[in-house]
């Protein structure tokens, strides 16, 4: 039976089979370590029977006015949990947290342009392309960044998609 909880410091010594997959971007421990701090309610993991990680998903809440949302910086299963729906469990979790505790407008996340599986995923899940971000992995491939309107968003403005592509340069961090 899998357990979905918060993501804990031990977490961190124990996660690094699930970050081999050459599609996970992989961060140093204190990028983690500040999500950890900063963002507890948006950084979860899928543990199996035995306390072995199946998956995690990490995130936070960011913006100002409308631009208010709640973005996946990392979500990512181990290769032999896939098609066990975890993923969509782990973005149902931090969709609700954007949604029902920090009344977010929407929540957004970048993955690469040629990761046709996870971009199908995502599409099951309601998130559309809202813009093309030239080079946006180590200046060579492209990333999309895909929106889901959240409830406060009555009208979905935030997932208008831009029509022309964008460069890093050009995106709003807060």
């Amino acid at each position: 039976m899998t357990t979905l909880r918060r993501f804990c410091c031990n977490d961190l010594l124990r996660f690094t089979s699930v970050n081999l997959d050459h599609l996970t971007e992989t961060f140093n421990m204190s990028f983690y370590m500040t999500y950890l701090a900063r963002w507890p309610d948006y950084f979860h993991v899928a543990e199996a029977p035995g306390s072995r990680i199946m998956g995690y998903i990490m995130g936070k809440v960011e913006g100002q006015g409308e631009s208010w949302h709640g973005h996946v910086t990392a979500v990512t299963v181990a290769p032999e949990y896939r098609r066990q729906q975890l993923a969509k469990k782990l973005m149902n979790l931090l969709e609700d947290t954007s949604d029902k505790i920090d009344k977010a407008y929407f929540v957004d996340l970048f993955v690469r342009a040629s990761n046709t599986p996870a971009i199908k995923m995502y599409e099951k899940l309601d998130y559309v392309i809202y813009r093309r971000v030239l080079r946006y992995y180590s200046g060579e491939e492209d990333g999309l960044d895909m929106r889901k309107a959240l409830s406060r968003d009555v009208n979905k403005k935030s997932i208008i998609p831009l029509k022309r592509p964008v460069t890093p340069d050009e995106l709003e961090y807060d």
